[in-house]
């Protein structure tokens, strides 16, 4: 079994200047189902692929509510997400008791990165083996911050994490210049496109497996589970057949395997790791 003389903890540098084991934790990242985040100047969006480890088992929330503006989406290992959850509502509850405002989104996010980065000055310490979305409204508007283990945290327009995330950033580079103006249907949809760009050939999103949120400047932090989210997958298959006609020649499947069916057996044998 080959050995990695420079992986044994997270604060040794490699000769090429990698810490291996941040770079591991980025890796678990991606064994989560897909997350996806959106912003304009009005409101902010999470839309999340929940995944079930079991036949028999209910499927892992993959958003969470973190105070009355605040949320977070998450895609790597699950336990880790509860730790740094309740260290989130920690903040919130204590920028209210001290300072009588609700946390700053942004403060948020650097609090989370200094607390991911201190997992890389000591000895005997692991990073965090998850990535987060957090969106968020303060008094100056809503945010979208994406939190990485390394102790990166980096505001964006629209992000995607997770499982063949990188689908879902290539349909937002096309589109973002939509966003500014959308109402927040506009931009649930737009969630909810770029998560279905995820998916393998054979997956289709449901009630069982999405999940939503939504915050605003008039609009306190919503989510969305089961059975709330059936409209907004009605007006996304509405959408679909809508713009069928046009783009039905370039969305004719070539001949031959695609890469999605080939990627579902490492998907599915990942499901043992407890990754959301």
């Amino acid at each position: 079994m080959f050995r990695n003389s420079y992986d044994n903890d997270p604060i040794t540098y490699a000769p090429t200047g990698r810490l291996f084991q941040v770079e591991y934790a980025l890796e678990a990242i991606k064994q989560g189902s897909a997350a996806v985040g959106l912003v304009n100047s009005k409101y902010a969006v999470l839309v999340a692929l929940k995944r079930n480890t079991e036949d028999l088992g209910s499927y892992q929330k993959k958003i969470l509510r973190i105070d009355d503006h605040m949320g977070i989406a998450i895609a790597g290992l699950t336990p880790d997400a509860r730790v740094l959850s309740s260290f989130l509502r920690q903040q919130a509850m204590a920028s209210k008791m001290r300072y009588g405002r609700p946390l700053p989104v942004i403060k948020a996010a650097n609090a989370l990165a200094d607390k991911a980065q201190g997992k890389t000055q000591y000895y005997g310490r692991r990073p965090y083996g998850l990535g987060l979305l957090i969106i968020g409204v303060d008094q100056t508007g809503p945010h979208l911050f994406e939190f990485q283990p390394s102790g990166n945290s980096l505001e964006y327009l629209a992000a995607a994490i997770g499982a063949r995330s990188q689908a879902a950033r290539t349909y937002f580079e096309r589109t973002n210049s939509e966003f500014a103006d959308a109402s927040v249907e506009e931009l649930v949809i737009h969630g909810l496109t770029g998560l279905r760009e995820t998916l393998p050939q054979d997956k289709e999103l449901n009630i069982s497996n999405t999940s939503i949120a939504i915050v605003g400047i008039d609009k306190d932090f919503e989510l969305l589970d089961n059975e709330a989210v059936a409209p907004w997958l009605e007006r996304l298959g509405d959408t679909r057949r809508t713009r069928a006609p046009a783009d039905e020649p370039a969305d004719e499947p070539p001949e031959g395997p695609a890469d999605g069916p080939a990627d579902e057996p490492a998907a599915e044998a990942t499901e043992s790791m407890d990754t959301s």
